[in-house]
This record gives C-alpha cells, structure tokens and sequence, in this order.
C-alpha cells in the first residue's frame, strides 16, 4: 500500500511538523526504530484545544482532539522520513495523554482518535500497541497530547 495515496484518498491534510519548543527533539531515530515526542491537541486553524475532557470537552471532541494529534504525528514521520512514507514499516505504539476530570473514565474512546487515524492511513501496518492515560494536567492547558514509536524499513 502506498500511505501517501491512501492520504490523498481520504483527503487527508497534514498540519505542518512544528518544531520542538522545548530542550528535545520532535523525532529520533535509533535503529529501525522512530520516536515521534509528543504531539498537542491543535485544530486546523493553528490554534490549541485546550480544556479538560469530561468538562469543557465531550468524549467526541476528546477523539477529534486526538486525531488532530495523529495528523502532527503522521507530519513528524514525513519530515523525519525525508517526506518518504514509504520507509515506515510500522507503528509499533502510541501513549496517549488525556488531561480529564477525576471521574472520566473513556480515556480509550478518546485516544481512539489517533488510533484510527493511524490505522486508516497505515492499514495493517498502523496496528499498534498503546496506552491511554489521563492527567490532570498537560502542557499550556491542551486537552490531549499522543507520542509514537514506528519501525522503519
């Protein structure tokens, strides 16, 4: 399968990779293996999604939330992969970080979001292992942030 069709056929846009903004690296490789650092909650137009899930956000809104988080994640790869996709393997796992209240329980539902993206992009070879946590808090008030390990070809 060739993941840059299968992005044109569900006319996918990939956000920009963004630089890191603190002391670390978006991606590393090490191996045949590519860690992607976390990727925040940002909507198309550049801004944030901030708020806590359960509260001022909807589970949906959580898994759309989330999705924004593959799509950075995905960009992360392209740029790391010298904007060759077809050098990916596989995903091997994504942790994802769901800032929620103390009584959500559908942190699954929302990591989801990057989840399918992954999937939907990468087919069989988006399947991935995974953990969704929440937190009481994440970096400049988003609601989720997603990081990834992929093996490369």
């Amino acid at each position: 399968m060739n993941f840059e069709d299968k992005i044109k056929e569900l006319n996918i846009k990939l956000p920009e990779a963004k630089a890191p903004v603190g002391s670390y690296v978006a991606a590393k490789i090490s191996g045949n293996l590519l860690y992607i650092s976390g990727q925040i909650s940002i909507n198309e137009k550049g801004d944030l999604i901030k708020g806590k899930v359960g509260k001022d956000l909807s589970t949906e809104e959580g898994y759309k939330a989330a999705e924004r988080c593959g799509l950075s994640i995905v960009a992360q790869v392209k740029k790391a992969c010298n904007n060759d996709l077809s050098k990916v393997k596989s995903c091997i796992k994504l942790t994802g970080f769901v800032n929620s209240t103390d009584n959500f329980i559908e942190q699954p539902k929302v990591i989801n979001g990057a989840s399918d993206l992954i999937a939907s992009i990468f087919g069989d070879s988006g399947m991935h292992t995974r953990a969704a946590v929440s937190t009481n808090s994440l970096p400049l008030g988003v609601s989720v942030e997603v990081d990834a390990i992929f093996e490369l070809n």
